[in-house]
Order: structure tokens, then sequence, then C-alpha cells
């Protein structure tokens, strides 16, 4: 609202038309009293209990009140309550739902889900999951994106932490934790660290000082993803006429659930390689428990994502591949890392740098461009050019695949053949490549998707900086890493090597593909209601 001279009623200024001469107030007393009116209206339909809150210290709602000065609210406080599934991995609280919508924006406009919508009218309007479903049956992805755009906490991650610090607690468990690439660039933001600061040896020695027994990184599983995902290519391409076309990445559960709802005609276009965060806990529970002597029942295996999806993407049935329960038995999002270090009243700024454990820590620059759109295709590309032609190319040889662009193609030379690729980031981008190839209106033989708009840096579960997008500075910081690395080049990785050597056997062997990888299932009907 302004006040415009000449005017006796305030009008609002995002849809006023400018007149010549026209005098606009932006902070008039007369304004300051209307817009402190609005916001104490506000805060008698919302739950004040900011101590509680999730979003406590980084809430816009709380700042306007501050800088309003509003100590009481005068207006009789009016709080609904809609009943919603706590183990679902989202949680939404009614309660401090401020009817911004933005919600609503992000899902229709830059993930094209539709999840939620506005019920009722008048007073009684509020959001709620569209067509009167409940959110285990909606169409939603758990892309996260809904929670980093929501102001006020109405929307957040499951908080698993209990779980995480029960696991450290019991001495009858090792535990073991992974950290995926995009973590290492946004754990930092809300602790008050610059990027030098927020470095992986900080964040390393953080874990190990919150007690986890073994510290590794998913880049490791990244790298083996890679070994997997490349050769499975070249496996498709060498026998065309067996496989559906294109092949599409699956390391992003965002776009598998989107595939599984929308498109489940097209799974079997998915590579069937498990994302990295599967291939790392089934490695844990097999591998690395032979190597340690450990009762793999005796391992908890938890992973630190940048992501809400991963939550659900390890409770699915079929994950299980070890033979130790799940895989993965708890997921923490970035955020909830963070409230870890902070349970613990850890200064990071006083840690001294520590290394991964081994044998699951090393990783090569390919596995760090995981995290950003574009760096599956291009770490695969980099390996399987080395496979056919007997040599590696320039690092940064397909560079072509980067960018934030909704979607970006590019044609590469293997051998005697052409190679089609796209990268896609957004569901939105997503929807519109699969009408594309639906109508026959393009062709490509490899698409990456990741679900967040530029991949994982902008996941669900990092940092919320309400109105900024870092999603571009956090993927700079990965191709820094990247190309800071002495190994570039995932076939390179001599942790990987010697887990073939020792293990697997070799790429896409009867071993590999029993612990990394899967069949995707239409996962709307397939699973149950089974959340960890």
């Amino acid at each position: 609202m302004v006040e415009v001279q000449g005017k006796s009623k305030l009008i609002t200024a995002c849809n006023s038309p400018v007149e010549e001469g026209m005098v606009v107030y932006t902070n008039s007393p007369k304004v300051r009293r209307v817009r402190k009116t609005n916001v104490e209206l506000i805060l008698s339909q919302h739950d004040c209990h900011c101590a509680t809150c999730v979003r406590s210290r980084n809430c816009n709602l709380q700042q306007i009140s501050n800088d309003l000065g509003i100590l009481e609210v005068p207006f009789t406080e009016e709080v609904p309550e809609t009943p919603w599934d706590h183990s679902f991995p989202l949680i939404r609280d009614s309660r401090k739902c401020i009817k911004c919508m933005r919600c609503v924006q992000i899902c229709d406009k830059v993930q094209a889900m539709h999840v939620w919508d506005v019920q009722n009218t008048g007073s009684r309007t509020t959001v709620d999951v569209a067509d009167n479903k409940t959110i285990d049956c909606s169409d939603c992805t758990l892309c996260g994106q809904c929670i980093t755009h929501c102001p006020t906490g109405a929307l957040r991650e499951r908080d698993d932490t209990y779980k995480a610090f029960e696991a450290l607690a019991d001495p009858e468990k090792v535990t073991v934790v992974q950290v995926a690439p995009a973590v290492r660039t946004a754990w930092g933001e809300e602790l008050g660290l610059n990027a030098e600061e927020a470095s992986e040896g900080k964040m390393v020695a953080a874990l190990k000082r919150i007690g986890f027994d073994y510290v590794f990184d998913t880049n490791f599983a990244a790298d083996l993803t890679i070994m997997e995902e490349g050769n499975e290519l070249l496996e498709r391409l060498g026998n065309c006429r067996k496989y559906a076309w294109p092949m599409f990445t699956s390391c992003c559960p965002g776009w598998v659930s989107f595939m599984s709802k929308k498109y489940p005609e097209y799974l079997r276009n998915l590579s069937t390689a498990k994302s990295p965060q599967q291939m790392f806990g089934a490695m844990a529970k097999t591998y690395f428990a032979q190597k340690k002597g450990i009762d793999p029942n005796n391992i908890c295996c938890i992973s630190i994502m940048p992501c809400v999806s991963k939550k659900r993407e390890a409770s699915l049935s079929y994950m299980k591949s070890a033979g130790a329960g799940q895989d993965v038995d708890i997921v923490l999002t970035t955020r909830e890392f963070v409230r870890m270090i902070r349970a613990e009243h850890i200064n990071t700024r006083f840690l001294k740098e520590q290394a991964f454990d081994s044998p699951l820590g090393e990783s090569t620059g390919a596995g760090v461009i995981f995290g950003v759109t574009g760096g599956v295709m291009e770490a695969a590309l980099r390996t399987a050019y080395a496979v056919v032609e007997g040599k590696n190319p320039e690092a940064d040889a397909f560079r072509a695949v980067r960018g934030r662009d909704g979607r970006r193609e590019a044609d590469f030379t293997l051998g005697d053949q052409t190679l089609h690729t796209c990268t896609v980031s957004g569901l939105a981008n997503a929807e519109k490549l699969m009408e594309d190839i639906k109508a026959g209106r393009v062709s490509y033989d490899f698409v990456e998707v990741m679900a967040c708009p530029g991949g994982c840096v902008g996941g669900g579960g990092q940092p919320i900086h309400d109105g900024c997008e870092f999603a571009e500075r956090r993927g700079g910081t990965l191709y820094r890493l990247d190309s800071e690395r002495k190994l570039r080049f995932s076939h390179e990785n001599p942790e990987v090597q010697k887990a073939y050597e020792e293990f697997l056997g070799k790429p896409l062997s009867r071993t590999a593909h029993k612990l990394l990888h899967s069949e995707h299932v239409n996962e709307l009907y397939f699973e149950t209601h089974n959340y960890l």
C-alpha cells in the first residue's frame, strides 16, 4: 500500500499505473498505520510460537512485525488447524500459513505439478492439497521448492535429527554418514561462514565432532554411478534396437517420481543405475562392512542431502539390496545438518580440517559436479569417451552441457557415433521436454533431468534465503572444486577401481546389478504408506 498526494485512500502499488505528476509516499504515517494493521490481522490467524518454529530467526513475517513495532495483537486470534500425515517427508502446518500463495505459484509456474490450491473463500480461505487429495495421493514429487519459498515455516521437511541423535547414542550402532556434493556449497550459509571458511575439511570435522563413526563422501558413489551409468549408455548404444530411447538419467528421485506419476510408459527409458545415495548405502552395508568386519545389521547409514525427495527414495521397498534393512536408514537435509551443529554447540570457525574416511571417501571432479545441472551428463560423457577412444578427453570437453538454461541441447562424437544430448532442470521444463518427445518433435540419445532449478545446489533441502536464489553461485563453487581436483575422471578414482577389483568385478557385473541397479516402477501404485 502507498499514499498518493491528493487521494484520500491508499492504493496498491503493484497494480496501480504511474501517472504524470504523481507524488507517491511509500512510508508515510498513514501507510505505516495501515501496514501495521494488515500485519496484525495476519498475525491474528498465525501461530506466533516463534521459539518452536523451524524458521525462527529466518522469517519474513517475524522481521516485518519487529520492524513495525508490533508488540501485541489487538484482534481475536483464530488459528485453524487441518490434519496432516506427519510420517510424510513434507510437513504442512496450517496454523502458520499466511495465504501468501507462494507455494501455489512455485508449484504451478516453475514445477508445473499443481499440488497446492486455494480452498474456501473469505475469512475461511486457506491453502491445501489440490482436488481434496491427501498429500501422499497427490502428484507431489517432494522436490521441496514450496518449502524454500514459504516465508513462515508453514511448509518444512520432516525432522529426522532425533533419529540420528538416537543412533549416535546407541553403543551397538556403527554410524556411517555420507555427504552429497551440493551440501558442501551451502552448509556454512546459515552459520555465517563464507565459501572459504565452509570448506570440505571443516564440514568433515563438524560431523566428526557431532559423533559419527565414519564420514564418507557421496561423490565416491557419484563416481561409481558414472562407471555403471556410462557403461550402460555404451551398452545401449551398441544394441540400439534392444532398448527404448532416449536413455534418461536416474539419479534425481524427484525426476524419477515425476516420471512414475506423469509418464509411467517411459520408466523403461530410465537408466537402471541407482542414485549415488542408494549406491552408497548398498556398498556401506556390503563392501565396507566386509572390509571392516562389521555386522551390516549394526550399521546405521545416514545421508546428508540437499533434497527432501531423498527421504522418500530411501524408504522405497526395493531399496534394500544389501540384506540389512533399508540400504539408507536416515536422510537429513542440509538444514537438518546445520540444526545438529547448533544443537551440539559447535563453533565451526575453530575446527581443524579433517579428511573423509576410507574406503568410500575418495572422489574426483566428475563426482563433485553431480550437484549442478548438467553435471551428471558431463561426468558420464568424460568416462564414456575414455572407454570408446581409449584415452581421456580434455576435462572440460563437454562443458557445452553446463548452464542454468531450462533446457540445453548439445551434440558430441563418440567413436563413429554422434550423440544427441539434452539437459533439463525444473519440472515444468521436464514436462515440456516429455511432451515434445511424445509428439516426435525432438529426438535425443541421452537426457539428464534435475527436478530442482539449477540442480541439487538449488534443492528443496538447502538453506533458505527469502527472495534470493543461490543455485548459480553454489554451482560455481562445484565447478571450481572440480577444476581444483587432481583427478577429474570417475574411472580414475583409485577407491572405485579397488572396489571393482575386490568386490564388484566390473561395471554391469552380476554383483553390480544386484547392488547398484534397480528396475524403476510406478511408485504411486506400487508403494504403500511406508515412509522412514
